[in-house]
């Protein structure tokens, strides 16, 4: 009895420390990269599908209460989701390597379209397939908000918070963070008051029947290298001071700290101390930096930018790297016969600096969620910021769809062949369940025949 005592520890403990291989993950993971459109709403949507449905690596509950901590940390959650799950499967290596590929894509993409963009001007062709491709991110936002919806909102206290938060950021312009806080509070007191309605995963705190029998299941024991300690906190919180140390010290010494490059390090990366909500809710804050203080692109310029990052994979914060690129290439910081180094230098840059705090958060912060998903007290203010974003989601959808249908606002025409596009990917996500990428591709496709004929 004892020797199956231990043989059933040792069991247990073998498919808890790495369930799934590598090589499928490390796969997955870089297709994620390249598919990864519509925003951190429709990158979880994609996540939730392939992980917790299709997959079964791990369950509806284990992926909420990963999905809830993301959610209040500043930086890309959907990028620090991918981050999260990947370090619980497999270690740091395996949170570097998800968390990487689900920007180095972007990154690749956005150098390239940059330098398109900067070097040959206004492309006809480029805007056709953005004209096609906008009006999809809307739908792909708004299946998303549904899929996240009808998972997330269990009862009526988790719809009424999704309604309060959609109405205080729709018509009260309340901010993000505290929406957070709010939603929070109420989830703290809502799990002492009516603790059945706060359980992770439903009022019964019952998972999906699609994630049952996941290999990261509700019941399966916390990895070893995802325990709690105190000394591999110290550890990860040393060695990320130092990437962030080690770069920022070499190009003050080289280039001083007026620098463009050493101010895009530094810009970039308060930047990323104050994404709470999402990219959105920063881009106030980069464009005032970018254009009106350093000056390194204009307006304009920044507004095409930001449609860029809307419709290349990654997730929309990757603006960034095209903002590095172009003042890296128009500022000719190495001399005008090496623009495209220079602008390529500089998105780089500033990615590493944008990125950097969200992976020191998931691996310091990691085991102490995972050491809270049993407790109510943590996760029922989780559970209620889940259900608040299920709102603030569905206001992301309607601000796309206005600028979409209305470009030149309500006083402006309305745009007919736009809600076409929009009406039918729509059909396609929500009635035949096509898949994202294959929705962006067509209506990209129709955008780009619409330019040339």
């Amino acid at each position: 009895m004892r020797t199956n005592d231990v043989g059933c520890q040792v069991a247990v403990k073998s498919t808890a420390r790495s369930p799934i291989d590598f090589w499928p993950a490390f796969l997955f993971w870089l297709k994620l990269g390249f598919i990864s459109f519509g925003g951190p709403a429709g990158q979880i949507s994609i996540m939730h599908q392939e992980l917790v449905q299709n997959r079964g690596w791990i369950s509806e509950r284990r992926f909420l209460h990963a999905l809830n901590y993301c959610m209040v940390l500043p930086g890309p959650e959907a990028q620090q989701l991918a981050t999260y799950i990947g370090w619980l499967m497999h270690k740091t290596w395996g949170g570097i390597v998800a968390g990487a590929l689900f920007v180095l894509p972007s990154l690749l993409i956005l150098i390239v379209l940059s330098w398109v963009y900067i070097a040959f001007g206004e492309l006809p062709w480029v805007a056709g397939l953005f004209y096609g491709i906008k009006p999809a991110v809307t739908a792909i936002v708004a299946q998303a908000a549904h899929r996240i919806g009808s998972r997330a909102l269990r009862n009526e206290w988790l719809w009424g918070i999704a309604i309060i938060s959609f109405l205080a950021i729709f018509a009260a312009n309340v901010s993000f963070p505290a929406i957070v806080v709010g939603a929070a509070l109420i989830g703290f007191l809502g799990g002492r008051v009516a603790p059945d309605k706060f359980m992770t995963g439903g009022a019964a705190g019952k998972s999906e029947p699609s994630s049952a029998g996941a290999l990261i299941d509700d019941d399966t024991p916390t990895p070893e290298h995802a325990l709690f300690r105190w000394t591999r906190l110290l550890w990860v919180a040393v060695a990320g001071a130092l990437l962030w140390l080690v770069p920022m010290g070499l190009l003050t010494a080289f280039y001083g700290w007026q620098h463009s490059l050493t101010q895009m390090g530094w810009f970039f990366t308060k930047a990323a101390l104050l994404t709470f909500g999402g990219a959105y809710a920063v881009l106030p804050y980069v464009y005032q930096g970018a254009v009106d203080h350093y000056g390194w692109l204009t307006a304009s310029q920044m507004i095409d930018g930001l449609a860029l990052g809307e419709t290349t994979p990654g997730p929309l914060i990757m603006v960034v790297a095209f903002v590095g690129f172009v003042g890296g290439y128009v500022h000719a910081l190495f001399g005008p016969e090496m623009r495209f180094l220079a602008g390529a230098v500089a998105a780089s840059l500033v990615t590493w600096f944008t990125f950097l705090p969200s992976f020191v958060f998931i691996l310091v912060g990691g085991p102490v969620v995972e050491s809270t998903h049993g407790d109510l007290k943590f996760t029922a203010p989780l559970t209620a910021i889940t259900a608040a974003v299920v709102g603030v989601i569905l206001n992301l959808a309607l601000f796309f769809g206005y600028h979409i249908l209305w470009p030149h606002g309500f006083s402006g025409n309305f745009d007919g062949v736009s809600a076409l596009i929009a009406l039918g990917a729509g059909v396609a996500l929500f009635r035949f369940k096509c898949n994202v990428i294959h929705v962006i591709a067509a209506c990209a496709l129709f955008g780009l025949m619409l330019a040339i004929f």
